[in-house]
């Protein structure tokens, strides 16, 4: 009789145990709700109640963008600038706002530099990637999917591109992850990407995140107009980018990778994001346009200009021609993720 209740005791045991498994395991995994608000042009992104990021489309700023990005506890990882401007953050480029894919050379026009700080007799130079259509919001039982639709628009409103883009938003844990899928296809007439710095994949981070630094710089954009980028009070500025190919700092900017972290803390949250690079992508793996002043981006086209000259790809497209971007976004937070486990998520990806 005692070694029968015995018996139904570890039984009740391992039942409990297995059941509190589940239960963690299900917690662990957050509800995320899209929440469509039209009439302000945006699209809200919730982890379990709370902003994560919002897909924004307004015509004032040349492109759609994902902003702000937001951590598990609640900081931005995205400057506010100049959508919303906090005290103590930089002022430069304009046209760096939150999460945004575009570049600097699409047939002699620029898309990356456009904003509404560009004089009117100047617009000429410049393309405008306009919002047009929402196709697909759902929510999963691995987070939510958004499929939206764009044109790449010549200042005359020629559409020189038609992007489709799918958006999966996951969170579980620490982590939360953005997955997108970008496919542009050339209309009646051919598309010509050569080789620019300015490009592809980016991210214009928060103050804190961006590398301590006690110099002004000068930056020229492909237009040949320079930005200064001011030296400010390095109090709370904490970030720190690290590659896959072993690279740190400042060191990233002009190398290949598979993926780059940049580590840092807000606040008090240790935060780190990350973009990973996938193997179907053009130029894989890509180079990093990544500057210690907060702008943290991927650009796999353009080689010449990140590799001094050594490499060369001046990408195109026929009329009627596709091709297809894959980029996945991880942010952990309390946590700084070591080389074995980003590696590890790299390989998961390219699988994907």
């Amino acid at each position: 009789m005692i070694r029968f209740k015995q018996l139904q005791w570890g039984m009740a045991v391992v039942l409990l145990s297995l059941f509190s498994g589940m239960t963690q395991a299900q917690e662990s995994k957050k509800s995320i709700q899209l929440v469509r608000k039209d009439a302000e042009q945006k699209v809200e992104v919730l982890v379990n109640g709370e902003l994560f990021t919002a897909y924004y489309y307004p015509s004032t700023i040349a492109k759609p963008v994902l902003y702000p990005l937001i951590s598990a506890e609640g900081n931005e990882l995205t400057r506010g600038f100049p959508l919303n401007p906090k005290p103590g953050e930089r002022v430069d480029h304009p046209h760096h706002i939150g999460h945004w894919m575009n570049y600097g050379d699409v047939n002699g026009l620029d898309f990356w530099n456009n904003s509404d700080a560009i004089p009117a007799n100047q617009k000429h130079k410049y393309g405008t990637i306009v919002h047009t259509g929402i196709t697909e919001s759902k929510e999963t039982s691995n987070g939510a999917e958004l499929t939206v639709t764009m044109d790449w628009k010549a200042p005359d409103g020629r559409v020189l591109l038609q992007e489709k883009t799918t958006f999966l938003f996951s969170a579980q844990g620490n982590q939360q992850s953005i997955t997108r899928v970008t496919t542009l296809t050339a209309q009646d007439q051919p598309v010509s990407m050569k080789d620019n710095k300015e490009g592809v994949f980016a991210i214009r981070v928060a103050r804190a995140l961006e590398h301590p630094s006690d110099k002004p710089e000068i930056f020229t954009d492909a237009n040949g107009i320079p930005t200064t980028v001011a030296s400010l009070n390095n109090e709370g500025v904490t970030g720190k980018y690290r590659s896959s190919a072993g690279k740190e700092g400042d060191d990233v900017w002009g190398t290949r990778g598979n993926w780059v972290s940049l580590d840092g803390k807000l606040e008090n949250e240790k935060v780190s994001l990350v973009i990973l690079d996938h193997p179907s992508n053009p130029g894989y793996p890509t180079y990093w346009h990544a500057r210690g002043y907060g702008l943290f981006s991927a650009n796999p086209l353009g080689q010449k200009e990140l590799s001094g000259g050594k490499e060369t790809l001046n990408f195109g497209l026929a009329p009627g021609q596709s091709v297809t971007f894959r980029y996945q976004i991880l942010i952990f937070s309390e946590a700084h993720p070591d080389n074995e486990l980003l590696n590890s998520k790299a390989d998961s990806f390219a699988k994907d």
